[in-house]
């Protein structure tokens, strides 16, 4: 998979092999369906442009996600999902925001620990933080906040949020008094490697139909960082497939 992401870079062919070429599922909804439309991708960018630097790549089973650096079209921080079958890529998934930042505490959107821990209590990883996403993000049960963090200590990569739990709260009040909201609706994917859990939710944020892709980093049974990347949905006479966002 890293191979495959470099090869954006670099043009090299042989990389892309790893793609079943008669049966490639696409939910970038810019991309047309099948190994034809990511090579019209990448026949449409101009030469010597792009970059890719994947930082963190993890492995659930079937799935491999990775959280890559990209210059693609622009600057932007991306995490992509691929689903395997006999070593093959049958089906891919992203979810990529302009780079911005750093944020008010000095961190980027990609910087931070990439080696994951704790490989024995991933299952438990997944659970714990998933809670968390539905209980505090889906359902807004705030006074549960204390169940799933360290006290204060939070290391945020949002690029518009500050460090621990009051960076948060003050980030928040601050979007609700410039009637900015943010809602998530739905999990729809979980994904970890030891002490690394990734959620893919849908909602709403500022009045538009989003992707949220959440990376959070536990430790001692307490979520201790969190990147993520927001991206708008376009609307669906836009999509160049009909396989969905998720």
């Amino acid at each position: 998979m890293v191979a495959l992401l470099k090869a954006i870079e670099t043009g090299e062919g042989e990389p892309v092999s790893v793609i079943n070429s008669n049966s490639y599922i696409q939910h970038n909804l810019a991309v047309a369906d099948g190994l034809e439309g990511f090579g019209a991708v990448l026949a449409q960018l101009p030469a010597g442009s792009a970059r890719v630097n994947t930082v963190r790549v993890f492995e659930d089973g079937a799935f491999v996600f990775a959280h890559t650096d990209y210059d693609f079209f622009g600057p932007k921080i991306g995490f992509d999902i691929f689903r395997f079958e006999d070593g093959k890529i049958v089906e891919h998934w992203d979810n990529l925001q302009t780079i911005a930042g750093p944020n008010p505490s000095g961190h980027s959107m990609i910087d931070g620990p990439t080696e994951a821990s704790d490989l024995d209590k991933t299952e438990e990883n997944k659970a714990f933080v998933c809670a968390f996403v539905e209980d505090i993000l889906v359902n807004g049960k705030l006074d549960r906040l204390n169940a799933y963090f360290d006290g204060d200590a939070y290391v945020q990569h949002n690029p518009q949020i500050a460090d621990n739990l009051t960076g948060l709260q003050t980030a928040l009040q601050a979007m609700a008094e410039a009637g900015v909201t943010m809602k998530y609706d739905r999990i729809h994917r979980v994904l970890g490697e030891g002490n690394f859990v990734l959620v893919a939710s849908e909602g709403t944020f500022a009045g538009e139909h989003v992707s949220f892709y959440d990376l959070f980093r536990v430790e001692d049974g307490k979520i201790a960082e969190h990147w993520d990347t927001i991206e708008t949905i376009p609307p669906r006479e836009s999509w160049k497939n009909e396989n969905g966002k998720f």
